[in-house]
């Protein structure tokens, strides 16, 4: 039986860098697999991801992209080509990008075979504690039917229902909660924590 992961990157707190992990949480929502499908908010765990991997015939990654394009634009790579795209923003040099996960994968002889992914072109990736920029929200819908398409090719059809979130971050950070309770610009510093800024004058 052909395995299959399905996997959101990125870090929620970075506006659009959050595109990946809000892309698994909409398509738990809405949708659910048998169980050879796994469906993960893979955050910034870098190479705790391994062990998903080894297990995985086919990897379906969600994650923002800078392609170069603009705002909001789609963009699908598979398979070879994949390692040179990953990842719109590496936080900081301590954390392992996705490009090092799938090289380690490949040097440890099990990389998927089948690789796919479905990235999204951020329009804001330095507004600490926001949320997604318009353009690339209204991407989570068409990138997760793009996924389903892809992967009923492959043989693997999803049905309409709640899937399995158990692989999905605390409901305290889930999309709506996240974004309904962040503070205003005037109550919050969106750029630093303003105690440490140089005194104007």
């Amino acid at each position: 039986m052909t395995k299959v992961l399905i996997l959101g990157i990125g870090n929620v707190l970075w506006a659009d860098e959050g595109f990946g992990v809000r892309c698994v949480e909409r398509l738990c929502e809405r949708w659910r697999f048998g169980p050879d499908v796994t469906v993960l908010d893979g955050g910034t765990q870098g190479l705790y991801l391994l062990p998903f991997l080894e297990e995985a015939d086919i990897l379906v990654v969600f994650d923002a992209v800078d392609y170069g394009l603009a705002p909001g634009t789609l963009k699908i790579v598979e398979d070879a080509e994949v390692p040179q795209f990953m990842g719109a923003k590496k936080m900081s040099l301590h954390q392992t990008g996705f490009q090092e996960v799938i090289s380690t994968a490949t040097l440890m002889g099990y990389c998927p075979d089948r690789l796919i992914l479905i990235g999204c072109q951020p329009e804001e990736l330095e507004d600490y504690g926001g949320g997604l920029r318009a353009p690339v929200a209204a991407q989570i819908d068409p990138a997760i039917g793009i996924a389903l398409e892809m992967l009923a090719v492959e043989g693997i059809v999803a049905e309409p229902g709640p899937g399995d979130a158990s692989l999905l971050a605390d409901r305290a950070i889930l999309r709506g909660a996240y974004e309904a309770g962040r503070p205003s610009e005037d109550e919050a510093c969106r750029t630093g924590d303003d105690r440490f800024f140089p005194a104007e004058g």
